[in-house]
């Protein structure tokens, strides 16, 4: 068998049909129920975790779970929700889940797109070293070095950058970056979200005028291309005994899509 998946949970029969749909294309899938997720998963190390959303509020928490992990912050987590309510699939990617698909769709398609969120998600568990990135995020201490230097940011365009560099390569709508950035702050339009693009573009492009690490895709929104690790830095200052042995502290993750959403 291929890559092994997590389904949660068995009792959903979504889920008992994806599983068969993502066995049926070689991958190897197994279920485990919603307390047992985190555990199981820094055991087995899927290469992906699949939820439904059938119940949003347990499922929403557990993925928040799941990225405030710092062994598990990278693995990809997919969404299956019912056809017609696209304000949960939004909350999910707010929540950091990769993706969402709505039921009901073929199995060729849910197949695709569980391939396609792979993809986006190559340097999970890669080599990708600190010194080969282009952005080092800390969660933790909302900073951000540009190859090697770090560059002063507002809380806005932390919450921006890391968005983006947690879905790498995906491209994004103005108002699907309020939405997920900006929330429920006042007075602000589509226009918020260039002006903040063009202000992280002065910080962090060698050549503003020619981007190459944060992209204009035109007529659609913006995609971030830069390769980023995020460096857990809590109590690195500290060296008691407690704090070495804290889980994440001083920790590399060589991640390209990390979900720890800063707090404004």
């Amino acid at each position: 068998m291929g890559k092994l998946f997590f389904v949660v949970d068995s009792r959903n029969e979504v889920c008992h049909w994806a599983k068969e749909c993502l066995e049926t294309a070689g991958y190897s899938v197994q279920f485990v129920l919603p307390r047992d997720v985190i555990s199981e998963a820094r055991i087995r190390r899927p290469s992906l975790i699949l939820i439904s959303l059938t119940a949003a509020s347990a499922a929403l928490e557990l993925c928040r779970r799941l990225h405030d992990d710092p062994l598990l912050a990278g693995m990809p987590v997919v969404f299956l929700l019912h056809s017609g309510i696209e304000e949960q699939g939004i909350v999910a990617l707010e929540c950091g889940a990769d993706d969402y698909i709505e039921q009901p769709c073929s199995p060729s398609k849910l197949v695709a797109r569980i391939q396609a969120v792979l993809q986006r998600s190559l340097s999970y568990g890669s080599s990708t070293s600190k010194d080969a990135a282009d952005l080092v995020i800390d969660s933790w201490a909302m900073k951000v070095s540009v190859r090697g230097n770090e560059v002063p940011t507002t809380t806005l365009e932390f919450r921006l950058i890391e968005y983006l560099a947690r879905h790498r390569g995906q491209v994004f709508t103005r108002d699907v970056l309020l939405d997920a950035v900006w929330a429920d702050m006042q007075f602000i339009t589509p226009r918020s979200v260039d002006a903040c693009i063009r202000r992280i573009r002065q910080k962090i492009e060698p050549d503003r005028k020619k981007p190459t690490l944060l992209k204009t895709i035109r007529g659609v929104g913006y995609r971030l291309d830069a390769a980023t690790v995020w460096r857990s830095t809590v109590d690195e200052a500290c060296d008691c005994p407690a704090c070495r042995t804290k889980p994440g502290a001083a920790r590399l993750s060589a991640v390209s899509m990390s979900r720890r959403r800063p707090t404004a």
